[in-house]
């Protein structure tokens, strides 16, 4: 078994300082694997900003398949937003935009989706696509994949189409033709999962997607969460882990399970 921690949407910038050591005190408890940030480590992607992110980062244990997010993007300054939209990110968070990890059990990629003339949704293009494709469809059976951005391929109900990565459509095509098994992203705020043969019921496979909360001030009527993913080969528990104020810690909200049958992934 792996067991996955995934965060979204910190904001440094409008981060709630007060998360910070409840956050940290769960986090050795879960003693993760690999840890996934799915963007926006930033509200408005300044210099001091980002080197909280950082020294957030260094503070977590483990791999980290870190990709950036819209705010991760300058959006005042409309010369380095244009010129080199994510050159602070890379000075202080990484250079990697297509971060990589795997073991015998796990394979994780990150893939940015954010773009320096889209204001705030996120577009994936053709090479992501065929980089995506070579990365997945070489990975072993029996290796549980994972694809991460901070913009979503799915969403519940209640979302359309244009709440989506843009190319989700087509990028389905390759999620589905590699065989991944999970799709984490953040952007809306909310700590969701459900799986991929509800809107995409003609793609012939089903990937569970997983969308996590935020650690920031910003909350869209949700508390602060993110998400613990215990991973098998034929199972997969998604546990929301949202900070109770009562009693100041991170307590595990939610418990939601998929089985792998065939055409992939269904709650269980």
């Amino acid at each position: 078994m792996r067991t996955l921690l995934h965060l979204s949407d910190i904001h440094f910038g409008r981060f709630d300082d007060s998360l910070e050591r409840p956050f940290f005190r769960a986090v050795a408890q879960i003693e993760p694997a690999v840890v996934v940030v799915s963007g926006d480590l930033t509200q408005r992607a300044r210099p001091g900003q980002f080197r909280q992110a950082r020294q957030f980062l260094n503070a977590l244990p483990g791999p980290k398949i870190v990709v950036p997010g819209n705010h991760d993007v300058p959006l005042h300054n409309v010369y380095h937003r244009l010129s080199a939209p994510l050159a602070s990110y890379r000075r202080y968070i990484t250079d990697n935009l297509e971060p990589f990890y795997q073991d015998e059990e796990l394979a994780v990629l990150g893939v940015n989706t954010a773009r320096a003339l889209i204001w705030k949704n996120g577009r994936i293009n053709a090479r992501q696509i065929a980089r995506i494709r070579d990365r997945f469809c070489r990975v072993a059976p029996g290796t549980t994949k994972v694809l991460v951005t901070h913009h979503p391929f799915d969403l519940p109900d209640g979302y359309t189409s244009r709440d989506l990565v843009g190319r989700a459509r087509l990028a389905m095509i390759t999620v589905a033709d590699c065989g991944i098994d999970l799709l984490l992203a953040g952007h809306f705020h909310i700590g969701r999962a459900g799986h991929t043969a509800v809107r995409y019921s003609s793609a012939g496979h089903s990937s569970i997607f997983v969308q996590a909360g935020t650690l920031s001030t910003r909350g869209r009527g949700e508390p602060p969460s993110f998400n613990v993913l215990r991973i098998l080969p034929e199972r997969l528990e998604v546990d929301r882990h949202a900070f109770d104020e009562s009693s100041g810690v991170f307590v595990k909200k939610l418990v939601e399970v998929f089985e792998r049958g065939p055409g992939g992934w269904r709650p269980a």
